[in-house]
């Protein structure tokens, strides 16, 4: 069977982001006048929850009964999470997050053969396009047949919607399609739409259990013997 499609997670997957994220969460919160700090245990608990406003929500709902919600706390929250995105872009942008070891390889790679590519996150789409500006230059949006972002389709991860959305836009059955994951709840989500999918681990979903995965690596390093596994192209050179 010929690979049609790739569809990438972001946050974690592309490049080792979630750290980045933290950080800037942090900075927002100090930037809102607020006493919290998310140190690297907390943050682990909180990424239970994919998306950023829903884990603020989830962070002051089971972690933080007792603070005092204002009259417009839709609006705090999307406050709140917009100065984060500001933080977040300014880190990529200041080249503090680079893209895994492979991933532009496989992209370029995979583009040059025909092979469609899309996103499938639960990430802001300014997010997206910072890290993929710096990573992979000013054109990486020609190199994407679709971009799923997080509040694009009802559902967020677990739930399969972003991979049946970017499924649907490239055009591509599920079954001539893999995914590149890094949690369990994205393995979850790639699975529920029908998609085979293989998961490089960071620090932070090292020691999850990624039950049906085809496989598991620590990264693309060694990015021919993935694309063996795969059934993808062979990046130039390769023997």
């Amino acid at each position: 069977m010929s690979i049609q499609a790739i569809v990438f997670d972001v946050d974690g997957t592309l490049a080792d982001t979630e750290d980045g994220h933290r950080i800037a969460f942090n900075k927002a919160f100090q930037l809102s006048g607020l006493d919290w700090h998310w140190d690297v245990p907390l943050y682990h608990r909180l990424l239970a929850v994919t998306g950023g406003k829903e884990r603020i929500r989830y962070f002051l709902s089971d972690f933080l009964p007792g603070f005092a919600r204002p009259a417009d706390f839709d609006g705090f929250v999307r406050q709140l999470h917009a100065l984060k995105t500001e933080q977040y872009t300014a880190m990529v942008r200041g080249g503090q997050i680079p893209l895994r070891p492979g991933v532009k390889t496989l992209i370029e790679t995979a583009h040059a053969a025909g092979i469609r590519l899309g996103i499938a996150t639960t990430t802001a789409p300014e997010n997206v396009a910072a890290l993929l500006e710096v990573g992979l230059g000013p054109h990486w949006a020609g190199l994407f047949g679709a971009v799923g972002c997080g509040d694009m389709v009802p559902n967020k991860k677990p739930a399969p919607d972003v991979y049946l959305w970017v499924l649907q836009q490239l055009g591509v059955p599920a079954a001539d399609c893999i995914a590149l994951e890094d949690s369990d709840n994205g393995l979850r989500a790639s699975l529920a739409a029908g998609i085979r999918t293989y998961i490089t681990v960071n620090d932070y979903t090292r020691g999850q259990h990624f039950e049906g995965a085809a496989a598991v690596l620590d990264d693309l390093s060694d990015l021919p013997a993935f694309c063996r596994m795969a059934g993808l192209p062979l990046p130039e050179g390769a023997a």
